[in-house]
This record gives C-alpha cells, sequence and structure tokens, in this order.
C-alpha cells in the first residue's frame, strides 16, 4: 500500500506550495508526483522552480511549462512571459525536459492534461463560459487505449475524480497556487472558478481493489501572492488569488 501526494497547477505561488509541503510533513506519503504548470504566473516563478528543482519529484510538463520552457519569447502571453523572463536557460532546460507522461508504480500514469493534447481537458467539457464535469464515456474515448489503474490529470484547476466504465479511475488534485482564472484563448472564453483562496492537492493510496483518495484545501498567506499579483500590474491574478473566483464574474 502506497500513499501518493498529487499536486499540480503551481502556478509560481511559492506560499501556497509551501504550505502544502509543510502539511505533507504531517501525512505520512511515501512520495509526491507534480503534474506541471509549474511557473507560468506573476508571483515567484524563480524561487518556485529552485525549490522544485532541489525536491527532485517527479514531475509531468504542463503545456505552460512547455511555451515557457520551448516557445518563442515573442509570442508568449503575459503570464508565461513574466516567467520565461525571470527564468535562466539552465531552468527552461530542465523544464522543457519534463515528460508529457509518466508512468509510476501500481499502474498509475501522470500526466497534465489528455494523453494527446497537453492543452486539452480530460475531465471537463466547455458549457458556454463554463467547465462541467464530461461524462465517464467522453472521457474514456479521450483516453483512448492508455492501460492504467488510475489516471492523474489536471489542467482545468478543478478537483475531482470519477470511475469509468471499464474500472480506470482519474483523477484531478485541483491547482496549488491558481484557484481561478479567464482563458480567453479559445472562442467563446471560458473560466475555470474553485471559489476560495486555498491550495489544493491530493492524497491517493493504492490498494488491492478500489482506491482511497483523499483531497484537501490549505489555507495559506494568499493575500502574500494577491499583493505580488497587484505589484506586477496584474489586478485578474489578484482578485482571483484573493478570492478564487474571476473578476468578471464577480462584477
Amino acid at each position: 500500500m502506497t500513499r501518493l501526494a498529487v499536486l499540480a497547477d503551481i502556478h509560481g505561488n511559492l506560499p501556497a506550495l509551501e504550505a502544502v509541503i509543510a502539511d505533507l510533513g504531517r501525512r505520512g506519503v511515501d512520495a509526491v508526483v507534480n503534474l506541471g504548470d509549474c511557473v507560468s504566473g506573476p508571483l515567484w516563478p524563480a524561487e518556485t522552480l529552485a525549490l522544485l528543482r532541489r525536491l527532485d519529484w517527479p514531475t509531468a510538463r504542463g503545456n505552460h511549462d512547455r511555451t515557457v520552457a520551448l516557445g518563442s519569447s515573442a509570442g508568449l502571453g503575459a503570464s508565461d512571459r513574466f516567467a520565461r523572463e525571470r527564468l535562466s536557460e539552465d531552468d527552461c532546460a530542465w523544464l522543457g525536459s519534463r515528460p508529457a507522461l509518466l508512468r509510476l508504480d501500481d499502474g498509475i500514469v501522470a500526466l497534465h492534461a489528455r494523453p494527446d493534447d497537453d492543452a486539452a481537458y480530460l475531465l471537463e467539457d466547455q458549457h458556454g463560459r463554463h467547465l462541467v464535469r464530461a461524462s465517464a464515456e467522453t472521457v474514456a474515448r479521450r483516453l483512448g487505449d492508455l492501460t492504467a489503474s488510475v489516471v492523474l490529470t489536471a489542467h482545468s484547476h478543478i478537483g475531482g475524480m470519477l470511475r469509468l466504465p471499464d474500472g480506470r479511475w482519474v483523477l484531478n488534485p485541483g491547482s496549488v497556487g491558481c484557484p481561478a482564472y479567464d482563458d480567453d484563448s479559445t472562442n467563446p472564453p471560458h473560466i475555470s472558478e474553485s471559489g476560495s483562496s486555498l491550495a489544493r492537492y491530493a492524497i491517493l493510496e493504492t490498494t488491492d481493489s478500489t482506491p482511497m483518495i483523499e483531497m484537501f484545501a490549505l489555507p495559506y498567506p494568499h493575500e502574500a501572492a494577491a499583493a505580488r499579483a497587484d505589484d506586477a500590474g496584474r489586478p485578474d491574478w489578484a482578485h482571483a488569488l484573493r478570492t478564487g473566483f474571476t473578476p468578471q464574474v464577480a462584477a
């Protein structure tokens, strides 16, 4: 029996990550896996990546990790550009070299989004401006013939789990450091909101039958992160970090 901590979508939020690490010390976990999107955002990208590199957890490369590390600087969005400008070339090389998919013990597969697309939702569909839970049949079709007992996914920042008809489980731990966002890169744009400032992660305990899953939501000094975003000229991030909602919905 193994207790695996599952983290994702840190987005450069160093105090949120530090709060999760401190909590892990009380939980008796055997291992930690990081599902990517480590640094993109107007917070502490270099400091966050330095900590992650010291910890050396197995890490799947997220879509923002890919664009920060490997994309053209001229084409980066504001959050990716903020991170890229503060990372060394060695940092970018490390981030870009993370695998898109990890195979762990006990038949567990870890990835950022879908097996065929690191920027496409696995557990969610877009319905207007909101994300809603996709059907089990849709999720199974997206996974195709991927062999796994449990699939760990992220990207949407929405924590949840689903058992597929074929017996596979899918788990999204939620976001450590970015509780809400407005994605205007799609048509139509859409939002994701957790409804609180809390840092989220999960623990998966594998057994011979049904896995046991614990979901955690932790307080941390989120006002420091919001003030950091304000200082970087990103009131949208500051609002999300304080409330767990996007400014457009709050208005």
